[in-house]
């Protein structure tokens, strides 16, 4: 017996056969047959996001927690537009994102008749910011292009995929395609690094007496690993976006101290430096001047990474897990690091901690505050705010590879989303969301997301009246000179009133610890307002980036 489907519920099913259980979006005129199969078939849970922006950065946030394809569904025209800045986010995250986008009929697009929500080429607009972007033209096609898209974005380097499907595509019938039953994802298997690669990496590091592993977000998979080499005595540095990779209160896990002037200072020192899976952005070694050690060596399945901001000694094009894993074996009982190896990163952590937690001035207490109130196993999701540029991405310990959420990109108002989509993909663990007041203003519709959907989502907003980090650029480039950064904020108790959140405002460090305490134990959707203009300034002692041209 044939069963037929419209090409809007072949969708549907494509989405569950993924393993995804909730997609985001907004529903509109040129979605409405997908999201009607979505509704009917009821296996995936739909979160109707307050704008594009905010859905397409709650897919990412969701992705990065649950390991899984996040998924986001917008409309055409004005509605993908607004997706784009999410997009790019997504990218810069290497975050696995399906945008599903509908199009005007296809007798009507791209032809500049402005039917509705008509952009002349959406596609093009959406190649340029996605790592790919695709039209499905013809209902046949549709299971094809949906299983390429997916598997795209979910083959490292990974990143977010569009696809567009006209209405007419989206209505038409189709047979069900039996291979739907035991569909697989067309993703490459992890590539393992070929023997003479191996060996040459292996005589580098069996030569090394102080060697250190930096690993990146394309290492997060690879903890087993990197635990392997660190109970050998290899100390390990992560990027930001690769952080908890093992816990790092782990006594070789350096963490984010990477870029710290006493660990810069340390790699003089190091004999071979080891990277893996990390792009080393410039945004985290000051474009790329940082001093990291003379020798190195990368790991990395993408073969772009290639000497694309540090060269190196060596270049391993090869998945990280499996190569780490396969450098473990052979250094296993093999390799010994210098004498008191241990004991010289023991202090060094101490003292880059200490070191930096001076800067802080007035707020030195706060990370410390913030951690004891959270669990464990909490997710720690950050917007860009003052104190994220600065503590929050540096001394405060993370535990898991994928407890650590923030803007990548650097892009205001992203916190508050990526931390919805986090907390709807981690039922049973709290997630705190720290989020400047200047950058919650930017998707502040997001907060009935949040009421609508109840996570559990306590919301930290350091409230300092506007945007803390350009007052501190614009202080160190022309002292006393402020401009355009003194927003008015919103009556956070009335905000969170509206939203029928328990609220609790902190007036000093300690009430910190304290209201985190009782929102986390409370549970649900909670607001507590860090009152920055009763607590002090935050003026934290450190070169901010200069504005001026480099000549």
């Amino acid at each position: 017996m044939h069963h037929t489907m419209t090409v809007g519920d072949l969708v549907a099913e494509f989405l569950e056969r993924c393993g995804v259980e909730t997609a985001f979006g907004i529903i509109s005129v040129h979605n409405v047959p997908l999201l009607d199969a979505l509704d009917r078939r009821n296996a995936v849970r739909f979160v109707m996001a307050r704008g594009e922006m905010g859905g397409t950065h709650m897919a990412d946030g969701y992705a990065r927690v649950s390991g899984k394809l996040g998924v986001v569904i917008t409309s055409t025209g004005p509605g993908a537009a607004s997706a784009v800045s999410g997009l790019v986010e997504a990218r810069f995250a290497g975050s696995p994102v399906l945008h599903l986008t509908g199009q005007s009929a296809t007798a009507l697009a791209d032809r500049d008749l402005g039917s509705v929500h008509d952009v002349p080429d959406q596609i093009g607009m959406l190649r340029s910011v996605g790592k790919a972007a695709y039209t499905i033209r013809t209902p046949g096609a549709a299971l094809g292009i949906l299983m390429h898209a997916a598997a795209q974005a979910l083959t490292p380097p990974m990143g977010p995929v569009s696809v567009e499907i006209p209405i007419d595509v989206q209505l038409a019938k189709i047979e069900r395609p039996v291979m739907l039953d035991a569909m697989t994802l067309p993703i490459p298997p992890a590539a393992p690094p070929p023997d003479a690669v191996l060996d040459a990496l292996a005589e580098r590091l069996t030569r090394a007496k102080r060697p250190i592993l930096w690993t990146g977000g394309g290492a997060r998979h690879a903890g087993e690993a990197v635990a392997r080499l660190a109970a050998l005595g290899m100390p390990v540095v992560t990027s930001w976006n690769g952080r908890g990779v093992i816990p790092e209160d782990h006594p070789l896990s350096l963490g984010p101290l990477a870029t710290t002037p006493e660990v810069e200072r340390f790699y003089a020192s190091v004999d071979l430096m080891l990277v893996a899976g990390s792009h080393l952005r410039g945004h985290e070694t000051r474009d790329c001047t940082l001093r990291l050690p003379a020798h190195r060596v990368q790991i990395d399945a993408d073969p772009q990474a290639n000497g694309r901001t540090y060269t190196s000694d060596l270049f391993v094009h090869a998945d990280p897990a499996l190569t780490l894993a396969a450098l473990a074996d052979r250094l296993e009982g093999q390799w010994l690091p210098h004498p008191h190896y241990a004991e010289e990163i023991a202090r060094l952590k101490a003292e880059a901690t200490a070191s930096y937690r001076a800067t802080l001035g007035s707020y030195g207490r706060l990370p410390a505050i913030v951690r004891a109130a959270m669990p464990r196993d909490a997710i720690w999701a950050r917007d860009i705010s003052f104190h994220q540029t600065t503590w929050a991405n540096r001394i405060f310990p993370v535990y898991g590879p994928r407890d650590s959420i923030y803007s990548v990109g650097a892009a205001i108002g992203t916190g508050m989303p990526l931390a919805i989509g986090a907390a709807l993909a981690a039922p049973g663990r709290s997630t705190v969301a720290m989020c400047g007041d200047g950058g919650f203003a930017l998707n502040l519709g997001e907060l009935m997301t949040v009421a609508q959907e109840q996570p559990d989502l306590c919301l930290l907003i350091m409230n300092d009246g506007g945007y803390g980090v350009i007052r501190h650029i614009q202080d160190s480039n022309s002292p006393g000179r402020n401009y355009y950064d003194a927003l008015l904020p919103p009556d956070f108790e009335h905000l969170a009133r509206a939203a029928s959140m328990p609220y609790w405002r902190a007036s000093s460090l300690d009430d910190v610890g304290k209201h985190l305490s009782a929102a986390l134990a409370h549970g649900g959707p909670t607001l507590v307002e860090v009152d920055m203009r009763r607590i002090g300034p935050f003026q934290p002692k450190f070169q901010a980036p200069s504005y001026a041209s480099k000549r």
